[in-house]
């Protein structure tokens, strides 16, 4: 799927060369926490810019390093992990490698549910079935089993964990009921689909390794640099903290043993 998004683009842009006009379209590959945040942020950075295109596809951080890797035409990478773009600066696939943000890990359970997340993690004892992001490729899923393991709870429920292609995924999982509980994005359930659905418990940010997420160019794209300082700036790092991110100078101040 991303591959078919990255080769229309590629087409877009010969053709509009060849009919001599102006547009120009950034492709975005962003972690699947951003969606709701990095959609706010696109919609000022296209107000701004009217003669650029901003084409975001959303997904495991981890999933896209190898889409990038092997050559995936995306202008921009904002990962949930920031060791990810420096690989690739490291590799010669990308320049100016730059933190955003560091993420937030919350126990989210649906409406009605007889678990209550302010318990912390030992009511997952208690669920059938349990959703994170796939900890192979998904900063947020290996934050995830660390808390839980951590809490000393990962040995007894990892029999039961579902699996999200990315963390959006685990959240969706709760939504529709086919989880009985998820280990999520903080951003994700502040967001206006979820913020009204089941409750959550924001899970201490000194039990896992923090989600410091990063970013780099691609492609030397004015306008991929224009949404990177758009993200990096003000207006930017007001959305996310609205959306519950840590900026990168505040990660000591959460108390983190990293710090």
């Amino acid at each position: 799927r991303v591959w078919g998004v990255g080769i229309a683009a590629v087409v877009t842009l010969a053709l509009v060369s060849c009919s001599g006009g102006t547009t120009q379209r950034v492709n975005v590959a962003a972690a699947a926490d951003l969606r709701y945040a990095l959609n706010e942020i696109i919609a000022l950075a296209q107000d701004a810019n009217p003669e650029t295109e901003f084409a975001v596809t959303y997904g495991s951080s981890g999933q896209f390093l190898q889409q990038i890797v092997n050559g995936a035409p995306f202008d921009l990478y904002l990962s949930a992990d920031e060791a990810f773009p420096q690989q690739l600066v490291d590799e010669g696939l990308a320049t100016d490698p730059f933190p955003y943000a560091i993420g937030r890990l919350v126990l989210w359970v649906p409406e009605a549910s007889p678990l209550d997340p302010r318990d912390g993690l030992s009511v997952l004892a208690d669920a059938r079935r349990i959703s994170i992001a796939n900890p192979e490729h998904a900063p947020y899923g290996r934050a995830a089993v660390s808390a839980m393991e951590t809490a000393g709870i990962y040995d007894e429920v990892s029999n039961r964990l579902v699996l999200g292609e990315n963390v959006a995924q685990a959240a969706e999982f709760v939504m529709t009921g086919n989880a009985d509980a998820g280990v999520v994005a903080l951003s994700l359930v502040l967001s206006d689909p979820l913020r009204d659905v089941g409750e959550w418990w924001e899970i201490p940010v000194n039990t896992f390794p923090a989600i410091a997420q990063g970013g780099a160019l691609i492609t030397d794209s004015s306008g991929a640099r224009v949404l990177r300082d758009i993200i990096t700036g003000p207006a930017g790092r007001d959305i996310l903290a609205r959306y519950g991110f840590t900026l990168p100078e505040a990660r000591c101040s959460t108390g983190h043993p990293s710090c």
